[in-house]
C-alpha cells in the first residue's frame, strides 16, 4: 500500500498586496507540512493575487513575484515537501500564468496554462498568453538573483508532469478542469495518478454544485487523486472567490472547505491510497485500451520518495458528505464576507446604509448584521486576526473586543431613515425595527424642508412649480418630483458618512452602502445619482425573488423578526403621494413583475437573446397564457426601457458579483449604452412573426392543445430555445400571468 498525505488551501490573497500574499502562503506551507503532507498546492497566481489585472502588464509585477517565491525558497519550507506555487512569469518576452514545483529548495518545474479563461468576468488573453506546446519540455533560465540563491540555473517549462520514485503527478490550472479537450484525460493515460488543480473560481449563485461535479467527474471517469486549491474573500474587485477547497479520489469528495469563511488561511489534508488509484483504472477495460494507444506526455523525473507504505493507525481518509449551501444562506454569508474584506482592507471605520423600509435595503441591513454575527462567532472560535480587525474597526481601547454582534454593530454600522411627506409610517417602523434587531446606530431624518428647497429655488428660476400625477402634473413633472428627493438622499447619506465619525468623536471614514438590485439594474428601475450611487453594493447583482426568499430565511436564522413584515409588503418607492384611491407600486410603474424581469434577464444573458429570439422563446413558454401580440408588447416593453436607461449601468456602484444574468458594464456585460430605443428593425421583425402566426393559426391550435393538456392534468413539455433550463432558474417560471 502507497500511502500519501496531500494538503491543499483556501487563501484569502489580495491583489498587489505582497507582503499579506506571501505571509499567507508561507502559513499554508508551515500548516501543511504540520499537518504530515509532503504535497501542497497553492491557489491560481496566489503571490501576486488573481484580481490585478492590467497590473499584470506591468514588469514590476512579475519582478515582485520572483523575490516572493527566493524567500520561500531561502528558507526551509519547501524542505520535504511538494509545493505548487501560482505566480505570473515571462518567458521569451511572453507572459503566462503558472504554477511553479518547489522541492528542498529548487525549482524541480513550472508549468504554464494551457487554457485560459476567458469570458464573463474573466480577460485572461488581455495579460496572458496560452502555452500551446504539449511535444516537449524546454529550459527556462532563472533569474539571476534566484538562481544565486538556490544555486540552479534552469528548470524544466512547459506541458508535462513529475514521475517521483513512488508517484505521478501533474497540475491543472482552473479553466483546464472545465475544458473538452482537459489535459488530464492525456495525463491520466500516462500514469499520472495525482491531479494538482490551482484555481480562482468566483462565487456565483448555485454555482458550487457545477464546481464540484467536475471535480468528482475528473476522477470518476479516469480514476486517481484530483487536488483543488482557491482563494477565498475579496482580493480587490467585485467578485468574492469562495473557496472551497477539497480533495477527490477515484470519483469521490475526501475533503472539503468551507465556501465563506473570515479565515485569511484555510488548509485540509488527506491521506491517500495510491494503489486504490491503481487497481480503479485497471478494473475499467476502456481504460486500458485507450491508456495502451495515447501519445507520450513528457515528464521530469525526481529521484525522491513521497510516499509511505503502510503501518498501523495509518487509515486512508474516507469520503464525506458534500456541504452546499441553499441560495439564501449564499446571499447571506458570501456578502457578509466580502463586506468584511473591504471594510477591514480600505481602513474604513464602518458602514452607511439609507434604510428605507424596503426589501433592498432591508436585505443589505440584514447582511451586515450576519457580518456582525460572524466576526463575533470567529472571535469566539479563538480566531486573533479576526479578533485584531475588529477591534481596530471598532476602536476599542486597552485591549477591548466585542463579545456580541449588536454591541459591534453598534459601533460600525449607522442606518438612516429619510423620510418625506410621501413615506407611509409603516416604512418608518419597518426601518426603525430592524435597525434595533440588529444594532445599528439608527436616524430618523425629515428631508421635507430640503426638498422644498430646492423646489422653491426652481421656482424662483423659472416662474413654475411642478406638481405629481395624482396632482394634475404632467409625466415629466411627476418624474423630476421623485427624482429630487432621490438624488437629495445620496447627498445626505455621503455627507452623514463623511462627517458622523467626526461628530462622535471617531476617526476615519463610513463607507455608503447602495441597495438596488440585480432586475432594477436590467430594467433601469433607479435614480441616476440616488441611493442606488453608493461606495458599494453587496445586492447589486442578486435577483429580487432571491431576496424576498433570503428575507424569510433571514428572518428566522437571523432572528430579525421584522423582516417578515418586510417581505410581505408589496414594492414601492414612496415618492409619490399617497391617496385613498392612489398607492405607488413598482411593478405597476415599471410595466412588468419582478418575475418577469427575471427572465427577460436570463435570456438575454444566458441564453443571449435578442428581441426577435426572445420573443419566439416567451410565445412557445407562455403559449396558452399569452397571445402572440401580448407576448410581443412585453418583449418590446423591456428593451424600450432597457435600452433607454441603459446608460445607468455605467455609473453602477460596483456590486458584488453574485448573477449570471447581472446588466454590470464594467467587466461581466460588455455593451454599448446608447441605443435606438425604438428597435425599428426587430420590432418590425416582431410585428411580422404575430402575423405569420396568426395567418396560418398554429398559435391557435397550439393553445387548444395546451387546454387540454391542462384539462387532463398534465403539464405541457418545455418548447424552443432550451426554456426548461430558463424554467429551473426561475422562482416561478409561469411569472403567474
Amino acid at each position: 500500500m502507497r500511502l500519501l498525505r496531500v494538503a491543499t488551501c483556501n487563501l484569502n490573497q489580495w491583489a498587489m498586496d505582497f507582503d499579506t500574499n506571501l505571509r499567507n502562503v508561507k502559513e499554508s506551507i508551515t500548516r501543511a507540512k504540520a499537518a504530515g503532507a509532503v504535497v501542497r498546492i497553492g491557489p491560481e497566481l496566489e503571490l501576486t493575487g488573481y484580481g490585478c489585472e492590467d497590473h499584470f502588464l506591468e514588469q514590476d509585477t512579475t519582478a515582485h513575484a520572483w523575490e516572493c517565491l527566493k524567500d520561500i525558497l531561502s528558507g526551509d519550507y519547501t524542505n520535504d515537501i511538494l509545493c505548487s506555487i501560482g505566480m505570473p512569469i515571462i518567458f521569451k518576452s511572453v507572459r503566462y500564468n503558472c504554477q511553479v514545483f518547489c522541492l528542498n529548495r529548487k525549482i524541480i518545474m513550472i508549468r504554464p496554462k494551457m487554457s485560459l479563461a476567458n469570458d464573463g468576468n474573466y480577460r485572461e488573453f488581455r495579460w496572458f498568453s496560452a502555452w500551446t506546446y504539449k511535444d516537449e519540455l524546454v529550459d527556462f533560465q532563472l533569474p539571476i538573483d534566484v538562481s544565486e540563491v538556490i544555486n540552479q540555473e534552469t528548470v524544466p517549462f512547459g506541458y508535462g508532469y513529475l514521475q517521483f520514485l513512488d508517484v505521478s503527478l501533474a497540475a491543472e490550472t482552473c479553466e483546464e478542469l472545465f475544458t473538452a479537450n482537459a489535459p488530464r484525460i492525456d495525463l491520466a493515460f500516462s500514469g499520472v495518478e495525482v491531479f494538482m488543480n490551482a484555481s480562482g473560481s468566483h462565487h456565483q449563485l448555485r454555482k458550487l454544485n457545477l464546481r464540484i461535479d467536475s471535480i468528482k467527474d475528473a476522477t470518476r471517469l479516469c480514476g486517481g487523486v484530483y487536488m483543488y486549491a482557491n482563494h477565498q474573500g475579496c482580493d480587490g474587485g467585485r467578485l468574492y472567490y469562495d473557496g472551497c477547497c477539497c480533495i477527490a479520489v477515484n470519483g469521490d469528495v475526501v475533503a472539503q472547505g468551507s465556501q465563506f469563511s473570515l479565515k485569511d488561511v484555510e488548509v485540509l489534508d488527506a491521506l491517500i491510497d495510491l494503489d486504490a488509484v491503481s487497481s480503479y483504472r485497471a478494473c475499467v477495460s476502456s481504460f486500458r485500451e485507450q491508456a495502451s494507444h495515447v501519445t507520450k506526455v513528457p515528464c521530469v523525473k525526481v529521484q525522491y520518495k513521497l510516499c509511505q507504505t503502510f503501518r498501523d493507525g495509518m487509515i486512508p481518509t474516507d469520503p464525506v458528505e458534500i456541504m452546499y449551501h441553499c441560495p439564501e444562506e449564499e446571499i447571506a454569508f458570501g456578502p457578509s464576507c466580502w463586506l468584511w474584506d473591504y471594510l477591514r482592507r480600505s481602513r474604513a471605520s464602518g458602514f452607511l446604509l439609507p434604510l428605507s423600509g424596503g426589501a433592498d435595503s432591508s436585505s443589505v441591513a440584514a447582511i451586515v448584521g450576519c457580518m456582525c454575527q460572524l466576526v463575533i462567532k470567529d472571535i469566539d472560535k479563538g480566531d486573533e486576526q479576526v479578533k485584531a480587525d475588529a477591534a481596530r474597526i471598532g476602536q476599542y481601547r486597552d485591549g477591548e473586543f466585542p463579545t456580541d454582534s449588536r454591541e459591534l454593530a453598534k459601533r460600525l454600522f449607522y442606518t438612516v431613515y429619510m423620510g418625506t411627506e410621501n413615506s407611509s409610517e409603516d416604512t418608518r417602523s419597518r426601518a426603525k425595527r430592524l435597525a434595533e434587531e440588529i444594532g445599528s446606530f439608527h436616524f430618523d431624518v425629515p428631508i421635507d424642508s430640503v426638498v422644498s428647497a430646492f423646489l422653491s429655488l426652481f421656482e424662483r428660476l423659472t416662474g413654475k412649480r411642478p406638481h405629481y400625477k395624482v396632482d394634475g402634473g404632467s409625466h415629466t413633472e411627476n418624474l423630476g418630483l421623485q427624482n429630487i428627493q432621490a438624488r437629495i438622499r445620496m447627498v445626505l447619506a455621503f455627507m452623514m458618512a463623511s462627517l458622523m465619525p467626526w461628530v462622535h468623536s471617531k476617526s476615519g471614514f463610513y463607507l455608503v452602502l447602495g441597495s438596488s438590485n440585480v432586475d432594477e439594474g436590467l430594467r433601469g428601475y433607479l435614480t441616476k445619482y440616488d441611493c442606488s450611487s453608493a461606495d458599494i453594493n453587496p445586492i447589486g447583482s442578486v435577483s429580487k425573488q432571491d431576496l424576498r426568499a433570503f428575507l424569510r430565511w433571514a428572518a428566522v436564522n437571523l432572528q430579525y423578526s421584522s423582516l417578515a413584515e418586510v417581505e410581505a409588503a408589496p414594492p414601492t418607492a414612496e415618492l409619490e403621494p399617497i391617496r385613498t384611491d392612489y398607492s405607488q407600486l413598482d411593478e405597476v410603474d415599471m410595466g412588468m413583475t419582478y418575475e418577469e424581469l427575471s427572465i427577460y434577464g436570463r435570456l438575454r444573458k444566458i441564453f443571449r437573446c435578442g428581441p426577435v429570439s426572445m420573443f419566439q422563446n416567451l410565445c412557445h413558454r407562455w403559449c396558452g397564457r399569452l397571445s402572440p401580440s401580448e407576448v410581443a408588447d412585453k418583449v418590446k416593453h423591456f428593451f424600450k426601457y432597457y435600452a433607454i436607461n441603459r446608460h445607468k449601468m455605467t455609473v453602477l456602484t460596483p456590486s458584488y458579483h453574485a448573477e449570471s444574468y447581472s446588466p454590470e458594464d464594467n467587466r461581466f456585460d460588455l455593451r454599448q449604452f446608447l441605443y435606438n430605443s425604438t428597435w425599428p428593425y426587430q420590432f418590425r421583425k416582431i410585428d411580422q412573426l404575430v402575423q405569420d402566426i396568426d395567418k396560418d393559426g398554429k398559435w391557435v391550435e397550439d393553445r387548444r392543445a395546451d387546454s387540454q393538456l391542462r384539462q387532463r392534468g398534465a403539464a405541457r413539455p418545455a418548447q424552443g430555445g432550451g426554456m426548461g433550463v430558463v424554467a429551473a432558474g426561475s422562482a416561478n417560471p409561469s411569472v403567474g400571468l
